[in-house]
């Protein structure tokens, strides 16, 4: 890799010199003249702009909120020996509140049930898995997230039906929540434990708050070494030399303007597992709106295709990996971020927050995520749209509805025709999303469409489950560039489950949040392609068949 190191506290970033040396004219020179860093950790709400100002000064507390987040310490080893013989930990959350402790537990062998979906498979599992040894985390800032308080239904009910009476149901619940919530009123209610979030930092920015911090350390995660590696990385951040948060910030904000506005995230395999999705979901919503961004690309491997290209800025992340060395080769990164995981979220938000002022954007909102929320409820009380599919193939009906200047365009007569179809769209600056709302572990293999497609069109290809995706990528999707292609994959539902206390079913919520998104997308004319397997055992391999008969004929044709 070219370019030095700029490191603290045994986080290192490499390359990021000369990243920033090719652009134009230097972004962190600029911003150190600008005294960014300094700004920053002084919190300074005026980084952002007059539009931003309001929102930034109540949203800047994750720049030390991990000071804060020890008064939890002695609360969690409370509440763990309350909690008794409670050993089974789920997590009822989305996006920011979910996918921190996913890593943080994955990273560290924890065991961890994450509850992040609507699918009523993946939902009936959960629910059926050690139920009486079942604490419940419930994490939410408000509480009116649909998801979760669908979730918190469901195992309320599922605890009654098992014969506990409420009080006992309520000590199967921890409350994750901002002070005041409407959540924690309902906490109250529940007779369920409550433990309050840091209200001045975001979801995407929370990881080291409550909502990071509790659910890993019930799954039994030292969380206070996470405290220690974020603090002993602060004292840096405010500097002008050896800042990789500045380092970092500044090479992102300085290849998004000059092209390279595409950031494919590679593990490299040095014991971070599964930090990629995190990162996707704080970049993908922080900076995708006003129609600028940069949009993350999780890539599965070093060796898997999608990685590299004119448009993409190539990162590497891990545990302690010397200078951007992939163990097996099969990407040459352009920067790499190796140190411990509480530092590598303090330095990923605080790059973030810099890249938010080079590219004039506000890091904190997310405008366009309640576009779908409204579509959803909406569809929940009218129903959903009558359609009659453009091709049957296999068990796998397709529903295609063409972008701007594809009306014209022969209409698809089968899969494979389909998929060409979307991907001759793509054009050279154009990204393709898969978006799945399936079950995410007994459907698992949809994900290996990502790297398929991303061959078959030599172009960056995004993968998520729906609606989880919602909450991190949906929002570049509506208001980052305009450049998206879309293709969705639902799925018969065999055995739904009712929501109690609502008139609709999990399999119907899931419905209605696909119905609502491809909505909010074909309102801005971009191509979405929908399939649905009726057979989900079956269309998942005919899918991925295709795929793969696509990607080797766009080999055979590439010099």
């Amino acid at each position: 890799m070219d370019g030095g190191c700029e490191g603290a506290a045994g986080l290192a970033v490499y390359g990021a010199e000369t990243v920033d040396a090719s652009a134009p004219a230097s972004a962190r020179a600029a911003l150190l003249a600008d005294d960014v860093p300094g700004r920053l950790v002084r919190k300074d709400p005026t980084l952002w702009g007059p539009e931003a100002q309001d929102e930034a000064a109540i949203r800047l507390g994750w720049v030390d909120t991990f000071r804060r987040s020890r008064e939890l310490l002695p609360q969690l080893a409370e509440l763990k020996a309350e909690l008794g013989d409670l050993d089974h930990v789920v997590l009822a959350g989305m996006g920011g509140s979910s996918l921190a402790p996913e890593v943080i537990t994955r990273t560290l062998g924890k065991p961890l049930t994450v509850l992040d979906t609507t699918d009523p498979g993946q939902v009936r599992a959960a629910l059926g898995d050690r139920l009486l040894r079942s604490v419940v985390v419930v994490a939410s800032k408000s509480g009116s997230t649909v998801e979760t308080d669908s979730h918190r239904r469901a195992y309320w009910q599922a605890f009654l039906d098992a014969g506990l009476t409420e009080a006992e149901a309520g000590r199967h619940f921890v409350i994750v929540t901002d002070p005041g919530s409407p959540l924690a009123k309902t906490a109250a209610e529940m007779g369920a434990f409550v433990l309050l979030a840091d209200p001045d930092v975001g979801g995407r920015y929370s990881a080291l708050t409550a909502f990071g911090l509790v659910p890993a350390a019930l799954a039994g995660v030292d969380v206070a070494e996470l405290l220690d590696q974020a603090e002993a990385l602060a004292a840096a951040l405010g500097g002008d030399r050896d800042n990789p948060g500045l380092a970092l910030g500044a090479a992102l904000g300085a290849a998004a303007t000059t092209g390279r506005d595409k950031v494919a995230l590679v593990s490299d395999g040095t014991g971070i597992d599964g930090l990629g999705d995190w990162i996707e979901q704080l970049i993908a919503e922080s900076t995708g709106k006003s129609g600028v961004g940069i949009l993350p690309v999780v890539v599965e491997d070093p060796g898997s295709p999608g990685a590299t290209g004119p448009d993409v800025l190539t990162v590497t992340y891990g545990g302690g990996l010397p200078a951007g060395a992939v163990p097996g080769g099969g990407v040459r990164a352009q920067l790499a971020v190796n140190g411990p995981l509480g530092a590598q979220f303090l330095t990923w938000e605080y790059a973030t927050a810099v890249a938010g002022v080079v590219l004039g954007i506000d890091p904190f909102n997310q405008p366009n995520v309640t576009e779908s929320k409204e579509n959803t409820n909406r569809l929940l009380g009218s129903g959903l749209p009558v359609e009659s599919p453009t091709f049957v193939d296999a068990g796998i009906e397709g529903y295609w509805s063409p972008g701007a200047g594809q009306q014209d365009a022969p209409v698809p007569g089968d899969l494979a025709g389909a998929l060409r179809l979307l991907l001759a769209g793509l054009g050279e600056d154009g990204y393709l999303a898969v978006m799945a709302y399936l079950d995410r572990f007994a459907d698992a293999k949809a994900g290996q469409v990502r790297p398929g497609l991303a061959a078959a069109s030599g172009r960056p290809v995004t993968f998520g489950w729906g609606p989880r995706f919602l909450h991190s990528t949906g929002q570049y999707h509506k208001g980052g560039p305009q450049l998206g292609s879309f293709l969705q994959i639902t799925g018969d539902v065999v055995d739904d489950l009712p929501v109690p206390g609502k008139p609709y079913t999990f399999g119907q919520l899931q419905a209605a949040q696909a119905a609502g998104d491809r909505q909010a997308l074909a309102e801005r004319d971009r191509p979405v392609l929908r399939l649905h397997l009726t057979d989900r055992a079956a269309g998942v391999p005919r899918l991925l068949d295709v795929v793969r008969g696509l990607a080797e004929v766009s080999e055979e044709g590439r010099p």
